[in-house]
């Protein structure tokens, strides 16, 4: 279940003094950076004696720790504050699983391609930024990475849809039979960079078949917007789309296209491809130069607490997307400077038994309201506010490492095991079974699909 985390004692329009930035001054922007990494942090119980390395506390997912420790893998990288490497170093070793995949046992049950995707985009980012490595008898950042790419691969799914991977790994969880950008961006992203890194062709063909595969079902459509997904059960064959667009599913394929681009020596149909990426994002996602989400930020469902974090992952991959594709640069950093700006206003909360960082940082959800405080407070709001404000050092930040210019991390191109491997597994299904679970799966999603819509509807 997802909760929207309202402060206690402030009220929905709370304005105090934000963070105070030169934008002018890198260390300045650093500074900023720094206050609301603290306060991030502060919501991190994983460290703290008789919890678990990497576990963020409810009301939030696994996934989102692992997008918080890749985003803080960035932090270091970008503003050379090394504060949270040890925790950041601890978490991701602890979470990698027997088999050294993300797939530990305290999560595999329930765990989907796009949750074990973000621990794999973290390792990425350690493996691209020369992050600490683990000791040499523990599983390499690069070796974790290939793991996940190569259960991807196996998980590849030609017979429905004409390919594509489902959402859930599993059968009996709800979502398996639902095909989508996130989990698909996942997979693609994770090519693209191991293409770049490694210099291996093989993950480069496979970059090109998702991104291909996602344009043949209409995920993306002509005009470069990617769209949420559908489902595959019966003859539904990915036919009817749910056409919600959310930041982080735009960003996924940003990046992952634009170090295809670099990759390839600026080749025309990547560049065609960023371009439409670009266009596509920047009409979407902005609003008078800030971005936001359109999907749910001003619908009266509001945005639940997974949808209140995808928006920083926009900011950084549009940041890192000027890096592997320059001529996006001037397209793109005004309006996250702006953004920036914006969300570092936004950033004037109290401090409260839910917030622990200092009085008047806690960071709210809504760019768009500047310096009036919207009352919603977490570590997506959190997250995105850093992720916007280290955006901005793009230029000076370093250029991710590949294997051939520094990059030291350790592969392993055979990682990986057999997902039947994981977990006891029930009786082979009959036809009746996959019926029954055809309509469970209609059902649970029919509803999803359902609120997915209007939210979208809202904003035509």
């Amino acid at each position: 279940m997802h909760f929207l985390t309202v402060l206690a004692g402030a009220s929905s329009l709370y304005s105090v003094s934000a963070i105070d930035v030169d934008w002018t001054s890198d260390s300045s922007i650093k500074s900023a950076a720094s206050t609301i990494a603290y306060g991030l942090v502060k919501y991190y119980t994983g460290n703290n004696t008789g919890d678990v390395a990497g576990n963020l506390p409810d009301p939030y997912y696994w996934w989102e720790a692992g997008a918080m420790f890749g985003t803080l893998i960035d932090y270091w990288a970008f503003t050379g504050d090394s504060t949270y490497n040890d925790i950041t170093l601890q978490a991701l070793q602890h979470q990698v699983g027997d088999d050294a995949d993300f797939m530990p046992s305290n999560q595999t049950k329930s765990e989907g391609n796009d949750d074990q995707g973000f621990w794999a985009l973290a390792a990425m980012t350690a493996a691209e930024m020369n992050f600490t490595n683990p000791d040499p008898n523990q599983p390499q950042w690069l070796a974790l990475v290939q793991a996940v790419y190569n259960e991807y691969v196996s998980r590849w799914e030609p017979d429905t849809c004409g390919g594509g991977m489902r959402w859930q790994i599993f059968t009996f969880n709800n979502g398996y039979n639902y095909k989508n950008s996130v989990s698909n961006g996942c997979f693609f992203n994770i090519a693209a960079r191991l293409a770049r890194y490694t210099a291996n062709d093989t993950y480069s063909d496979w970059a090109s078949k998702i991104f291909e595969w996602e344009q043949s079902v209409g995920f993306i459509n002509s005009n470069y917007s990617v769209l949420d997904g559908a489902g595959n059960a019966g003859t539904d064959n990915c036919t009817q789309i749910n056409a919600a667009q959310f930041t982080y599913n735009a960003g996924l394929f940003m990046y992952g296209a634009a170090t295809m681009y670099n990759y390839t020596n600026g080749s025309d149909i990547w560049q065609t491809r960023v371009e439409g990426l670009v266009k596509s994002a920047v009409g979407v996602f902005f609003q008078d130069g800030v971005m936001w989400e359109p999907g749910c930020e001003k619908t009266a469902a509001k945005c639940d607490t997974d949808q209140q974090s995808f928006k920083g992952h926009l900011s950084r991959w549009m940041a890192l997307t000027t890096t592997m594709a320059p001529f996006t640069y001037d397209t793109i950093m005004p309006l996250l400077e702006t953004s920036a700006q914006a969300a570092a206003k936004q950033c004037s909360g109290p401090a409260s038994t839910d917030y622990k960082g200092p009085d008047g940082t806690a960071c709210g959800f809504s760019w768009l309201q500047e310096s009036t405080f919207d009352g919603i407070a977490g570590v997506g709001e959190q997250m995105n506010a850093l992720q916007a404000v280290i955006a901005t050092l793009a230029k000076t930040a370093p250029v991710p490492y590949t294997s051939e210019n520094g990059g030291s991390s350790e592969g392993n191109p055979d990682a990986g095991a057999n997902d039947d491997d994981k977990i006891d597994q029930p009786r082979a299904m009959t036809t009746g079974d996959r019926a029954g679970a055809g309509i469970l799966t209609t059902l649970v999603l029919g509803g999803l699909l359902g609120g997915m819509w209007f939210m979208w509807a809202d904003e035509k």
